[in-house]
């Protein structure tokens, strides 16, 4: 077994071929090794058969293994440099607690799996299938709640109010309550936004399904679907899916190219939702806006929709921070830090997001 010997001077390592403690040999006298130069290098020896100088003779600081003769050059080491022996252990390799660190990611994953798909049953249960939530639950819906959510999808995006408005009255828009048409259009102009968000999820290959169908049903049902994508998001790593993302759909790729377009549309329609609930209408019996909140008052607490409503607003409020933190890599240089930072404001974070996606980005 080799030892290393360390000299206490600033100078070359000389490897001993020699297992026993060589400082404890006492062969040579104190009055002999006090005449070795101090400063004296020791050469580094690579073979157990290099020459080796005897306790007398004389060495100098240029002096080579080949220039020295044969002889007790073990104790000559020995005394220039005693041994160092470290007492420190091993230090474990990082790999060694990747284990533990995955158990805790599949651990954390498998909890908020589990919320996200208690969320859905009780989305479903409650707000849809059980008679317990303001308003008819969909198997014993009203004739009323049905006329005014064909009125609503009429008014979509405010085009056929703002057609009459400027003298075009192919189709005359149903005249419905400012306050119920804002918040209806809200929400969709909210969801419209989602549709590139979902196009440039870096985990989008793990949803199996169709993306256009996906976003085509949240814009009718909204978090129906969204909460089960964001549960199947989270499953574990498929190596192949991950590397080889799928061949993006037509509308696939009019979203995300047109990315900066949507966010102006979606986040437009969210500005002209919430100033058509304040003021539009004001020459139809509406009242004030003191008269118009107490009117969204009593509409959530008796519409089922507008209830479900509520709800969107709220997981989509943690929903869009979630996604957009997951694909901050989209965004343009520069541009992060700001996006990141308003990816928490509703709306305004994922209309900055859309507007702010790199064109040169492979997504």
């Amino acid at each position: 077994m080799w030892t290393t010997m360390v000299s206490h001077f600033r100078g070359p390592v000389f490897l001993s071929p020699y297992t026993r403690n060589l400082s404890s040999s006492s062969s040579i006298p104190s009055s002999r090794a006090s005449s070795i130069p101090s400063h004296l290098p020791i050469p580094v020896v690579s073979g157990a058969r290099a020459p080796l100088p005897t306790s007398g003779t004389k060495l100098s600081p240029s002096t080579t293994p080949s220039d020295v003769p044969t002889g007790n050059y073990r104790r000559l080491s020995a005394t220039v440099s005693p041994t160092l022996i470290c007492h420190s252990s091993r230090r474990k390799a990082a790999a060694d607690t990747a284990p533990e660190e995955d158990e805790s990611d599949d651990l954390r994953r498998t909890v908020i799996q589990a919320l996200l798909w208690g969320s859905e049953a009780v989305y479903i249960l409650w707000l849809l299938l059980l008679p317990y939530a303001p308003g008819d639950p969909v198997w014993a819906i009203s004739s009323e709640t049905v006329n005014s959510l064909i009125g609503l999808s009429l008014n979509f995006f405010f085009i056929l109010p703002l057609m009459n408005s400027v003298g075009i009255s192919l189709i005359d828009a149903p005249v419905l309550h400012p306050m119920s048409e804002g918040l209806f259009n809200f929400v969709i102009g909210w969801t419209f936004m989602f549709a590139p968000l979902l196009f440039t999820d870096c985990r989008r290959n793990r949803y199996k399904g169709s993306l256009d169908v996906l976003w085509g049903l949240q814009m009718f049902l909204t978090n129906v679907f969204l909460i089960p994508y964001m549960a199947i998001r989270l499953n574990g790593i498929d190596n192949e899916d991950d590397s080889t993302p799928r061949k993006p759909s037509q509308l696939g790729l009019v979203m995300t190219r047109g990315g900066p377009i949507v966010g102006l549309i979606g986040g437009g329609i969210c500005l002209i939702s919430t100033l058509w609930a304040i003021f539009a209408r004001g020459d139809s019996g509406f009242g004030d806006l003191t008269e118009r909140v107490d009117f969204l008052v009593r509409y959530l607490g008796s519409e089922r929709l507008a209830y479900a409503f509520i709800w969107d607003i709220l997981l989509y409020t943690i929903f869009q921070p979630w996604l957009i933190g997951d694909n901050l890599q989209n965004v343009q240089r520069g541009k992060v830090a700001a996006v990141s930072f308003l990816r928490f404001v509703p709306v305004v974070g994922l209309a900055a997001y859309l507007l702010c996606l790199n064109p040169d980005e492979k997504l």
